[in-house]
């Protein structure tokens, strides 16, 4: 046994049904909430370079960039145009808070169309948006919707997926993140040179929003949330639906009912109960793995590629074609992820993709380093440049299967019915707290730290994956109801778990 690694048997507690075309659809459709958070993502870096939207909004940057002799690390350090991207995440923090109770009490689906009605009013105003006050109110609201989405979407589909294929259909949600970049950067290309292609593309985000509301009305509830809420035959006819009609389905019903009871007889509040010292494992899984996920770098360099590789020595054209690479090679390693997860192993790709990632920020450092000098004045050849995308595009496949997907995955599977939308909350939380700290410091620190920025992500890189060696436990394969055996049998978290019959 490996150390800080253990395998369960698939089948212990393990209920019958495969995949049908009744959860695939479902699932596919759910997933489709990571759309917008991912449109979000692509479409906040590739604006605040339009020349036209940093004329109306921000012009002290045009002027740093007709300055002679600026340091290239330091053009797009602007205290307002971070506050423009990282407002969206303090909202997104609040939001993610209140949708515990209202996922518990509502329901996850409907939690998705109330976030994408929110993103699409945030989006609409983005896009007619005449002063930077408008654009943060706008945010605010995108903020809200994509704090829903993520709380209720990962659940979801973890509920609603069969056990053994679990983590094949949550990675769909960060493989429509993914989708969602690659579309904005696309979008953002081809409006560059419009006067108002910055409005198009900040007012477009209202198309994944209501791709993804409507999917969502066309949808059933999970059978646990149907369960939780006292609806036991709707629970009944979603999980045969999902599981298929010539299965079974009273045993795992049965499980749902009984996991329900418990937590109902409790009577305690899950924001209480979640810092006993049973789900001390589960509370530190929900903090860590969000933080680490977002001190790899990726969504500050997903938010700012276009304005990282013009600071590095591409045109604006340029810079976008480049961050659209960067993208199709995240969604790229995403696939990978969704066939290897289920067979590999969560910790396998963990630790692969750590290693993976330290080496390329490394690389990266030393590369920009050698070609920009300490102070960063020097300019940087177009091959030099050529090969810092190759580096950040083989580490982005390293995200792209291993933290991307799964920082969504474990959290959402690894809770126990009556406190599983509480972790989650506090797991989008952290996540988005930790996203708002560092999106509001990167330009600031790439400025200050310059190539030391990357050396940075490459030591929490280094952390994380030692952390993940010794305590994050293997749960592939395993029914979200009998998780607790994957507790019991780990070398430290053993001391803090009940043993459970």
């Amino acid at each position: 046994m490996a150390i800080g690694g253990f395998a369960v048997d698939g089948s212990v507690g393990g209920f019958a049904g495969g995949i049908t075309a009744s959860v695939v659809i479902t699932c596919v459709v759910a997933a489709s909430g990571g759309l917008i958070f991912g449109y979000d993502i692509g479409i906040s870096g590739g604006v605040t370079i339009m020349r036209p939207f940093l004329h109306k909004f921000f012009p002290s940057i045009l002027r740093k960039q007709a300055e002679a002799k600026t340091n290239v690390y330091c053009v797009y350090d602007s205290e307002v145009l971070t506050a423009f991207t990282s407002s969206l995440y303090i909202a997104g923090l609040a939001a993610s808070l209140v949708a515990s109770r209202l996922t518990a009490a509502m329901g996850r689906r409907n939690i998705m169309v109330l976030g994408g009605l929110t993103f699409l009013i945030g989006a609409s105003i983005n896009g007619g948006a005449e002063n930077v006050a408008m654009l943060i109110f706008g945010r605010i609201l995108l903020g809200f919707g994509v704090g829903f989405t993520n709380q209720a979407t990962p659940v979801y589909l973890s509920e609603m997926a069969p056990p053994k294929w679990r983590g094949a259909f949550n990675t769909g949600f960060q493989f429509f993140i993914g989708i969602g970049v690659v579309t904005a950067n696309c979008i953002n290309y081809g409006t560059a040179r419009l006067s108002w292609g910055w409005r198009l593309s900040l007012g477009l985000a209202a198309a994944p929003a209501a791709i993804m509301t409507l999917g969502a009305l066309l949808i059933s509830d999970t059978p646990s949330s149907l369960v939780e809420r006292g609806n036991i035959d709707k629970a009944r006819q979603s999980l045969r639906r999902v599981r298929g009609s010539r299965i079974d389905i009273e045993q795992e019903l049965a499980e749902l009912v009984k996991s329900s009871e418990v937590a109902r007889a409790a009577k305690q509040e899950p924001f209480v109960t979640i810092f006993e010292r049973q789900y001390r494992p589960h509370l530190v899984m929900a903090i860590a793995i969000p933080f680490f996920q977002q001190l790899t770098g990726i969504n500050i360099i997903a938010f700012y590629a276009p304005v990282l590789f013009q600071s590095v020595g591409f045109g604006s054209d340029s810079a976008l074609i480049a961050a659209i690479i960067l993208g199709l090679v995240n969604l790229g390693s995403i696939l990978v992820s969704t066939f290897v997860v289920d067979r590999c192993g969560r910790r396998f790709l963990f630790l692969e993709g750590g290693i993976q990632m330290f080496t390329c920020q490394v690389a990266v450092a030393c590369m920009l380093a050698a070609t920009t000098g300490v102070s960063g004045t020097n300019p940087i050849s177009k091959g030099s440049a050529i090969v810092v995308l190759v580096l950040m595009c083989i580490y982005a496949a390293g995200f792209g299967w291993s933290w991307g997907p799964l920082s969504w995955l474990i959290p959402s599977e690894i809770f126990p019915m009556k406190i599983r939308t509480t972790g989650q909350s506090i797991s989008v939380a952290v996540n988005f707290a930790t996203t708002f700290v560092l999106s509001q410091t990167f330009l600031t620190m790439l400025c200050h730290f310059k190539f030391g920025a990357f050396l940075f992500y490459a030591g929490w890189i280094a952390v994380m994956t030692l952390f993940v060696l010794l305590f994050v436990p293997e749960t592939k394969g395993i029914p979200l109801n009998s998780m607790y055996a994957v507790w019991e049998q780990h070398w430290y978290w053993c001391r803090f778990v009940k043993a459970q019959n």
